[in-house]
């Protein structure tokens, strides 16, 4: 990747890894289904700023409007109910080592359904060594009770993981060449609309009472899901499905930093190699293969 493209990939692993600490806040005081209804509501109207400043161009393929709002379904409102479900009724520490199954699920789909994005030894060995440093990094949250708690819960985060996935790879196949503008904002009123609908059936309307709620709202909304959405559909895009999955990976580092420096969380050895192992996963898997080098050609002597 280039530098830019790292900067994205950085940039979204921290947003959606912090993610995580205003959820948590924001389900003191709202149900899981309004609480992705506001979500989505506040990412919905940064979006709609940002498209008519930018004045993004629509398509007018009623196919690509069909695509755009099922994946607003699969990639925002699906993942997000069984993660909430899921979690439940299993430990955080096995959702977060399940949610960590994104990449594997989407380099086997990658390589399946589209031409430019190939399994490789390295990808394969990249995303091994990534996964393992993930259930480091969550072994000390690590419950061994809970893994043979809820099959229920444990299988709602792994289908979560592959609606991530195969939303990955839907989105590149057929969403190319519409603006990142578009494949951001057309999704997330999908989403906006269906949330609402559903929240209001299953949970009734809730408006937050206290601040610090209104503030992880709008967090979740302007962040994780305008600015976050911007960045991953860029990256979903120049670097593909199965690199763009990687930033699952950053979320348990997320979580150890802000740990550590908000918490006084102590950072012991475990901890630095599962973080290490990440970061070697990542590293390995954005490796580019040497390019055979060219023979020189050598002028003939006159």
């Amino acid at each position: 990747m280039r530098s830019k493209e790292w900067t994205a990939f950085v940039g979204l692993g921290l947003i959606w890894g912090s993610s995580f600490l205003w959820i948590k806040i924001a389900l003191d005081e709202m149900a899981p289904l309004m609480l992705v209804g506001w979500r989505v509501l506040f990412g919905l109207a940064g979006l709609a700023a940002v498209v008519a400043w930018r004045r993004a161009t629509f398509p007018r393929d009623r196919r690509l409007w069909f695509w755009m709002a099922v994946i607003g379904i699969t990639n925002t409102l699906l993942p997000f109910a069984l993660i909430s479900w899921g979690e439940q009724h299993i430990d955080s520490a096995v959702a977060a080592i399940l949610n960590g199954t994104v990449p594997l699920f989407t380099m086997v789909l990658a390589h399946l359904f589209l031409k430019d994005d190939r399994m490789t030894l390295p990808r394969i060995a990249g995303l091994v060594v990534g996964f393992v440093g993930v259930v480091v990094l969550m072994g000390r949250d690590l419950d061994l009770s809970q893994l043979g708690g809820s099959v229920l819960g444990q299988v709602a985060v792994l289908l979560a993981a592959f609606a991530y996935a195969s939303s990955a790879v839907l989105a590149r196949r057929t969403l190319h060449g519409i603006d990142p503008l578009v494949q951001a904002l057309v999704p997330v009123l999908s989403a906006t609309s269906a949330a609402w609908i559903l929240a209001v059936l299953l949970e009734g309307v809730e408006v937050p009472a206290m601040p610090i709620t209104w503030f992880a709202l709008a967090w979740l909304g302007l962040l994780g899901s305008c600015v976050a959405y911007l960045l991953y559909f860029y990256l979903l895009h120049n670097v593909g499905p199965t690199r763009t999955s990687l930033v699952t990976y950053i979320f348990p580092v997320v979580g150890l930093v802000l740990g550590v420096v908000f918490l006084n969380e102590a950072l012991d050895l475990g901890l630095a190699i599962g973080a290490l192992l990440i970061i070697a996963g990542i590293a390995i898997v954005n490796i580019r293969p040497r390019r055979a080098a060219q023979p020189v050609e050598v002028p003939a002597k006159v």
